[in-house]
């Protein structure tokens, strides 16, 4: 039950020749006319800077006998050849993806926050606070799509959940995953753990609904727990020897043991995986909390909750995932 409590409190250029010119034709035709202006209705285009593109007047014959101005067009000027420019990115996006990929490779080594020393955890909070400061979605209480599905934990300073992440450091445990799934349509959220161990993996969750109270702040009531039922891996590998104190152990005489325990352990497995997972309800007083959300992207969420807690969570299949 501590791991439900855990969850209940994760919040969840210009190159050509100088025109021709033109002589004038009697007859109702096209002129071009080179000089800054026309008499009656042209108007004056402003002086451009040698090398630029210079502007081109048409007119035409109107029946009444006024000159009546066509479509401005722009005519390149001093070249013979015509240079493209491949545009760069606006510098806010790139000093965005250079702060994103900073502050992910921050993380390396820390476990999601439980190993972060002193110093990693300021180098988080300064990247953190230059990210916020350039969020992108200011309001993503009204952008709901985009906080639509699975988001995975990368880092937190939440202490109530470093007990939960210390539980991946015992031998043949594991905490595989950390995660939030918000349906935007059903104003859901979902938080769930995925442990993992020698023969099968299982999972803990808690449901919740939730209510916009701000462009962004939502509050979350959570309702349900749910105790999923273990899933079978693969089997153990056992090795011929293991080191330990300078003395080689030869495991050869414990395969037996443990291929019999293997299987004992594989039959419960499959058995109890065929039962529905566990659901009880939640209603006490601490199965509320509020989420913050700072900075929101199509991959990143940097969100913050009770007690200033910050949680960093990518967007499952984007590339800040991989290492």
């Amino acid at each position: 039950m501590s791991t439900l409590s855990q969850l209940i409190h994760f919040p969840c250029a210009s190159l050509s020749s100088k025109p021709p010119h033109r002589q004038f034709s009697p007859r109702p035709s096209v002129l071009a006319v080179a000089g800054p202006a026309i008499a009656g209705n042209s108007r004056i285009q402003p002086r451009r800077e040698p090398g630029r593109f210079r502007p081109v007047f048409r007119v035409r014959a109107a029946d009444d006998g006024e000159w009546v101005p066509e479509k401005d067009e722009e005519e390149p000027v001093g070249g013979a050849g015509v240079a493209v420019a491949e545009e760069e990115p606006p510098k806010d996006v790139a000093e965005i993806a250079g702060l994103k990929k900073a502050l992910v490779d921050s993380f390396y080594g820390t476990d999601r926050g439980l190993r972060a020393t002193s110093e990693t955890r300021a180098e988080i909070v300064e990247l953190i606070t230059q990210l916020e400061a350039r969020n992108p979605t200011p309001a993503p209480t009204e952008a709901l799509t985009m906080l639509n599905g699975k988001w995975i934990l990368a880092y937190t300073s939440f202490a109530q959940l470093f007990p939960l992440l210390a539980r991946g450091t015992l031998p043949l445990v594991k905490v595989e995953e950390i995660s939030q799934t918000i349906d935007s349509e059903n104003f859901t959220v979902q938080n769930s753990v995925q442990f993992s161990g020698p023969l099968a993996t299982t999972s803990f969750s808690t449901n919740a609904k939730f209510e916009v109270r701000s462009p962004k702040r939502v509050q979350i009531k959570f309702d349900e727990g749910i105790i999923g039922t273990p899933q079978l891996t693969d089997s153990i590998v056992l090795p011929e020897n293991v080191e330990f104190l300078g003395q080689k152990i030869d495991l050869t005489p414990f395969k037996g043991l443990i291929n019999s325990v293997q299987d004992t352990a594989s039959s419960v497995a499959k058995t109890i995986s065929s039962q529905p997972p566990i659901k009880f309800s939640l209603s006490n007083s601490n199965a509320e909390s509020w989420l913050l959300t700072t900075y929101l992207d199509e991959e990143l969420r940097i969100s913050r909750g009770d007690g200033g807690s910050v949680f960093v969570l990518i967007k499952e299949g984007s590339s800040l995932l991989s290492p």
